[in-house]
């Protein structure tokens, strides 16, 4: 009983025609084809948009000296103690 059985698809079909014209209706069917591939090709570049890219793995620039452990800068630290 939910479904809609042929005879309910003549009478619709019937009622575009009567209300449409039978001129107008592949225009509308164009245009709707139309409108229905923008949507989706949008909805596809806001779904990749969207997805998070990749993290991209950082290093560190700091070199480590080996014996104090104290980075190295190039310049003398004054809080750097002589071991």
């Amino acid at each position: 009983m939910g479904g809609l059985q042929p005879w309910h698809w003549v009478i619709v079909i019937a009622v575009f025609v009567l209300l449409f014209g039978a001129k107008k209706l592949p225009d509308a069917a164009r245009s709707l084809g139309k409108s229905m591939r923008i949507f989706k090709s949008e909805i596809k570049e806001m779904q990749a948009d969207s997805k998070p890219e990749t993290p991209t793995q950082i290093t560190s620039e700091r070199v480590t000296d080996t014996t104090d452990g104290a980075p190295q800068t190039g310049e003398p630290s004054s809080d750097r103690r002589p071991a």
